[in-house]
């Protein structure tokens, strides 16, 4: 019973977004335990307290694009659209182009991109994020800018990677920039 209720909620979430979870069905079949323990990443992933809407989705959209190219992203720019972010604000996140941000959400991918890359300017753009946001903010994004990567890796290890595409924002598609080498 359990199980026919969480695919019922899996298929409305597919059906709200037009994203295949199939990669969480099959872990749902596989591991009752371990889908729980997918599903708590969720709420991580959507922890936001203390940081404005528009740079946390502007972060959780880095982060999201940082391992994925594809539906990973396309689902972060859907729930942030659907969250209000304009569309303005989304393509310049994807296209990379941080003068055309707010000071808020610049800061926030500014943050997002340090911490990902494992950068050495990470420290300054911590201090100020904690000076913008507090404690609380900084938890909140890094929080989101670390669970939400796990979605996308999560899919391409169990098998259900997909190829790059262009992402779509309101009735624009957008050919997200080309992403820095790991450091």
């Amino acid at each position: 019973m359990l199980d026919w209720l969480i695919r019922r909620r899996l298929a409305s979430f597919e059906r709200r977004y037009g994203y295949d979870a199939r990669y969480a069905h099959e872990l749902l079949a596989a591991s009752r335990k371990g889908f729980f323990l997918y599903a708590r990443v969720s709420a991580m992933a959507n922890h936001r307290d203390g940081v404005p809407r528009d740079a946390w989705y502007a972060a959780k959209v880095v982060a999201a694009r940082r391992e994925d190219c594809g539906p990973c992203t396309q689902l972060a720019v859907d729930m942030a659209r659907e969250a209000g972010v304009k569309d303005r604000l989304l393509s310049a996140v994807l296209r990379g182009d941080v003068q055309a941000l707010d000071a808020d959400s610049a800061l926030a991918v500014r943050y997002a991109e340090a911490a990902i890359a494992h950068a050495p300017d990470l420290p300054a753009w911590r201090d100020q994020v904690v000076q913008r946001w507090g404690e609380r903010g900084l938890a909140s994004l890094a929080l989101t800018v670390t669970a939400i990567r796990m979605f996308p890796m999560l899919k391409y290890a169990l098998g259900h990677g997909q190829a790059c595409q262009r992402v779509q924002v309101g009735a624009d598609t957008v050919q997200p920039a080309a992403l820095p080498a790991h450091a």
